[in-house]
């Protein structure tokens, strides 16, 4: 199986970043054909600083490499260092309905937040169809949010297919229900844009400023709860045991649940997951020619798929002669 999933280095990694799509590609290594890669070209859609972007990306590759990521055992790169990515944009947008790209909600919602209303951002999925199709991926991890996008690499896929003849593999999405949305601080989706994120390699007295800060009801400890609204429970239930849940669940049902024990169970917990990665990352940042070194590898190796994918298209539209 052929399994594609990017992820864009605009902000500090999170952790809905490494529980709905992280964690995934990484269990991942030993039995598919892995490809991962840091979208940078999707994050100038939002980011305009030359040195947030170019420290972002090299962060983001040093959070999935600390996390357990290895290059050997898949395909790991920078978007932008696969040129051809960019052409096949191009061919791909020549015979995309507007009505199609009209359609998408997520441009709607970022314009809504403040982002730039730029091409790049209205013609967003276009590139992430140019992404996924380029490597003839067959499956994709994405959140719900994302859900849209990929039906809209399917229905380009196969105009593509119905107008020049079978050329791509049409990618089916895999999205995993319990991590399909990781609530924020807020509530809301846990998104860079909203500001409402617990990063990954957070530490100390920043980390536990923002565990302390998810929101909750003022409802008494000993009255009853409903579990399943509220943001506190639901980002525990990635950290805690299933018997851990259980117990907690029943002080929210019965009474009993102290929201201020609860959050401090939970920076306990978020310390234990990442101490061993957050030692780790530092010692990659500590030699950022390696990381770079890793990531032109993968760039090679992605280019020897790519190219293939490109000299058909090429052929199929008229553009070899």
């Amino acid at each position: 199986m052929r399994i594609l999933s990017g992820i864009q280095p605009s902000g500090k990694l999170h952790i809905g970043n490494y529980f709905g799509m992280m964690q995934t590609m990484i269990s991942r290594m030993e039995s598919s054909e892995l490809y991962v890669f840091i979208v940078d070209l999707h994050a100038l859609t939002s980011v305009r600083e030359r040195e947030k972007l170019a420290t972002g990306t090299l962060e983001a590759a040093a959070d999935f490499l600390a996390l357990g990521l290895d290059p050997d055992k898949c395909i790991f790169w920078v978007q932008s260092d696969v040129p051809e990515v960019c052409e096949l944009t191009w061919v791909l947008s020549t015979l995309t309905p507007m009505g199609l790209m009209e359609r998408c909600h997520s441009y709607k919602d970022k314009v809504a937040k403040g982002i730039i209303a730029s091409h790049g951002l209205f013609s967003y999925p276009i590139l992430m169809a140019a992404d996924i199709l380029l490597y003839q991926s067959e499956q994709v991890p994405v959140g719900k949010d994302q859900k849209q996008h990929l039906e809209v690499a399917r229905d380009i896929a196969q105009k593509f297919n119905n107008e020049y003849g079978e050329t791509f593999v049409i990618p089916e999405p895999a999205i995993s229900e319990k991590t399909a949305t990781i609530p924020g601080l807020d509530g809301q989706k846990m998104s860079k844009s909203y500001d409402n994120t617990i990063p990954i390699f957070l530490e100390g007295k920043q980390l536990k400023k923002r565990v302390m800060a998810i929101e909750t009801d003022a409802t008494p400890v000993e009255d009853p709860k409903d579990p399943d609204t509220c943001n506190l429970y639901n980002i525990l239930r990635h950290f805690a045991t299933p018997e851990r849940m259980a117990e907690i669940r029943d002080l929210y049902v019965n009474g009993g649940a102290a929201y201020g024990y609860l959050k401090l169970e939970l920076l306990d917990l978020i310390n234990d997951k990442f101490s061993a990665a957050r030692e780790r990352k530092k010692e990659l940042l500590n030699d950022p020619e390696m990381i770079r070194q890793i990531l032109r590898k993968g760039a090679e190796k992605a280019r020897e798929k790519a190219v293939v994918t490109m000299d058909l298209v090429r052929d199929r539209v008229g553009l070899k002669y």
